[in-house]
């Protein structure tokens, strides 16, 4: 029999408009369904009226970290719900979120017989695209970011032979987009140790790190990278940030966060950069409702929402798994308790908690169409250039 497609008879508008309000995990199930639809759920228009509505409503997005791999998974914010299972791959958590975009420094690839690979992916689609080798093995830490101007994604890895990026040392910055892509030197002009905490606001990467007086005397510091122009900076943080810092978005502007977990009393320290010529900060000091909910949990400090409101999660996997909402504002924290049915929720692991996570259908590290090739097939070449590949993870299960 037959098959009838009823989508000839539905307006191509309101066909779009009804898909746009689904989840990104069924809209790769449904551009399975026929090349009409495939079509239609590939166009650029699509795509851009499907961020749009994801944007109204955003999302937790978490990575677990369990036996060598990373598993992904994402609820509604401020609501209790279940989470959605999304992506796995096999890594180690070494990563830099920006963007709705992860970069992992350490990904094996299954049926490829070489070591692990730098990529960056998508956590919802699975898509993900291997970078070029950098010609030295660089230890230090990398960091992701965006440059809104040309709306280009570069990555940025720091060289910290013996933890320290000293300004002599030659750093390594690619631009992420179509054709070949190119790692290129770049200098810091200041000597510091940098850390792996790091936020992304407006253009600029910030991230901690220990700086040094020409006496020799160590303080911290917020290391600025702007994106765009590539030139460093730092803000000096002496007395009030420390290495367990929380860099934050509130707002727009530059926060650091600090909490503090006591027998009885629960407190957060909040520093907002109000000035940044004259690096002028206000502090605020919020203490926790009484809750035997949040005195049972080990939290940590997810980041800020898009409102201002103060998200914290439970650090570790749990059957009862709770993250807070606080705000500032009416000094308010309320409890959401997330469930999960994933047997990786089972096994006590580290979480990590992104908010305003936004669903997103295209790989927006692509400035034009490229090819998708199968993750079998490698390229031969040993240079430096890389041709970019993306590699569409849709399993079977996901689609029938």
């Amino acid at each position: 029999m037959n098959r009838v497609d009823y989508s000839d008879s539905i307006p191509t508008d309101l066909f779009l408009e009804i898909f746009s309000r689904l989840p990104a995990k069924s809209i790769g199930r449904f551009r399975c369904a026929s090349n009409q639809w495939r079509s239609m759920l590939h166009s650029p228009d699509f795509t851009d009226l499907f961020f749009t509505k994801s944007s109204a409503r955003p999302r937790l997005l978490f990575g677990v970290e369990q036996d060598g791999e990373c598993f992904f998974f994402s609820s509604p914010q401020r609501k209790s719900s279940s989470l959605d299972f999304h992506t796995k791959f096999v890594s180690g958590y070494s990563l830099s979120y920006c963007c709705g975009l992860i970069y992992l420094r350490n990904m094996w690839i299954q049926k490829e017989n070489k070591e692990a690979e730098r990529v960056i992916c998508n956590p919802i689609t699975g898509q993900y695209t291997i970078l070029p080798e950098l010609k030295a093995n660089l230890d230090g830490y990398s960091y992701l970011g965006f440059d809104p101007i040309d709306k280009q994604f570069k990555l940025l890895v720091m060289n910290t032979r013996g933890y320290i990026a000293n300004s002599e040392s030659v750093h390594q910055i690619l631009t992420l987009g179509s054709g070949n892509m190119k790692w290129r030197n770049v200098q810091c002009p200041f000597t510091h140790e940098p850390f792996h905490e790091r936020i992304y606001i407006n253009g600029v990467l910030y991230y901690l790190a220990q700086c040094f007086d020409v006496d020799g005397t160590s303080f911290y510091a917020i290391v600025c990278f702007d994106v765009r122009s590539e030139e460093f900076k730092f803000i000096d943080i002496r007395g009030f940030c420390y290495g367990d810092t929380k860099l934050v978005n509130y707002k727009g502007k530059l926060g650091a966060i600090n909490y503090y977990s006591g027998m009885r009393n629960l407190k957060l320290h909040m520093w907002v950069l109000e000035n940044v010529e004259k690096q002028e900060w206000l502090k605020f000091v919020y203490t926790f409702p009484d809750s035997e909910v949040v005195d049972s949990c080990d939290l940590c400090v997810a980041g800020v929402t898009a409102t201002g409101e103060i998200v914290l999660s439970m650090k570790f996997t749990s059957k009862f798994f709770y993250v807070f909402y606080l705000n500032p504002e009416r000094n308010t924290l309320q409890p959401v308790q997330i469930h999960g049915n994933n047997q990786v929720l089972e096994k006590k692991s580290r979480v990590f908690a992104f908010v305003d996570h936004v669903e997103d259908l295209k790989f927006d590290i692509m400035c034009a169409a490229t090819s998708i090739s199968p993750p079998e097939q490698t390229s031969t070449s040993t240079s430096i250039e890389h041709q970019v590949r993306i590699i569409d993870l849709y399993l079977l299960d996901d689609v029938l």
